[in-house]
């Protein structure tokens, strides 16, 4: 059985088909565990997971990984596991881009969509040095495979969305965090921004959509669609889309869950205690449309401990009334 480094009580009340503003009231609490293959390792950073996906008996995640705390030295690599405790990493995913390139420096905070019978690993790359004083510049890409293994092509249109030309949009230093969803025939691309002039705690979120996996995807005009959050993780609720809100933003929207029936206009529906470090998650409807998702009951985040590198551990979901 694997340790729980702390049993959490969770209240919650919400409709069986799906959250909304009006009917669901609560406190969402978690609890962590530790993973064996992909936790704790001396002189190894791993970080910034992916949301999970199972192909056939084995679970899927894609991360960060490099010897260094921050994501900005870092390639993407992979693990599968058959129960969601016990992984195994099987490899680097995907290296740095060219040198010179808008990826060349690290490549990182991988995330996915299975479309079209193939699967598309969206992923961050920045083109400057990590050191003192950094100012990342990040852009995100896509690259496809036939298989969740690779091996993976990235795309000719690459960058898919790069931080906005103009500086009173939010997003215009730089975009990060892929989180994806096929929503109403189309691919909807939430992910987060920052703009000129503004500090990690402004960073908010925005929604790009396309009607093919590869793009275009262009942005909503309703941007950004929450005025917070640094770490992006969105799942279908139902007929509509619920997103988890870290400890950054305004006050009234940190640690909360917030739902949008129509993807984009956000309101809280619960509060979260002790929530997931920039959590992936396991949702097995985020791609089939099918109008019956829920709260996902698990996934893994960015575990930090005294004198360690980042790793990777477990969060758990418990529903009670």
């Amino acid at each position: 059985m694997v340790e729980l480094f702390g049993i959490l009580l969770i209240t919650m009340v919400f409709a069986s088909t799906g959250l909304s503003a009006n009917d669901a009231t609560g406190t969402v609490e978690i609890t962590h565990s530790p993973l064996e293959g992909i936790g704790q390792e001396k002189g190894v950073m791993r970080r910034d997971p992916s949301d999970i996906i199972k192909v056939g008996d084995l679970y899927y995640v894609w991360y960060s990984k490099g010897k260094i705390a921050p994501g900005y030295d870092a390639t993407v690599w992979y693990a599968t596991s058959p129960d969601g405790h016990v992984w195994t990493e099987k490899g680097m995913a995907l290296a740095k881009g060219e040198p010179g390139s808008w990826e060349g420096e690290s490549v990182f905070t991988p995330n996915i969509l299975v479309a079209e019978g193939k699967y598309w690993l969206f992923y961050t790359g920045v083109s400057r040095k990590f050191e003192k004083g950094y100012n990342p510049d990040s852009k995100i890409g896509i690259a496809v495979s036939d298989s969740p293994d690779g091996p993976w092509e990235r795309l000719a249109t690459n960058p898919a969305l790069k931080n906005s030309d103009k500086p009173e949009d939010f997003d215009s230093h730089l975009i990060d965090d892929a989180c994806l969803i096929v929503r109403d025939g189309k691919y909807w691309f939430y992910y987060k921004g920052r703009q000129l002039g503004k500090g990690p705690g402004q960073t908010q979120m925005g929604l790009a959509i396309a009607d093919h996996p590869q793009g275009p995807y262009v942005r909503h005009e309703a941007n950004p669609v929450i005025s917070g959050n640094h770490e992006v993780l969105v799942w279908p609720q139902g007929k509509g889309v619920a997103a988890m809100i870290g400890t950054t933003g305004p006050k009234h929207i940190k640690n909360t869950i917030q739902y949008a029936e129509d993807g984009v206009h956000f309101s809280k529906t619960h509060d979260v205690k002790n929530g997931p470090w920039a959590g992936g998650a396991y949702r097995p409807e985020a791609f089939t449309q099918s109008g019956t998702g829920d709260l996902p009951k698990w996934g893994v985040e960015i575990g930090k401990a005294k004198g360690q590198l980042p790793f990777i551990r477990r969060f758990d979901l418990v529903a009670g009334e």
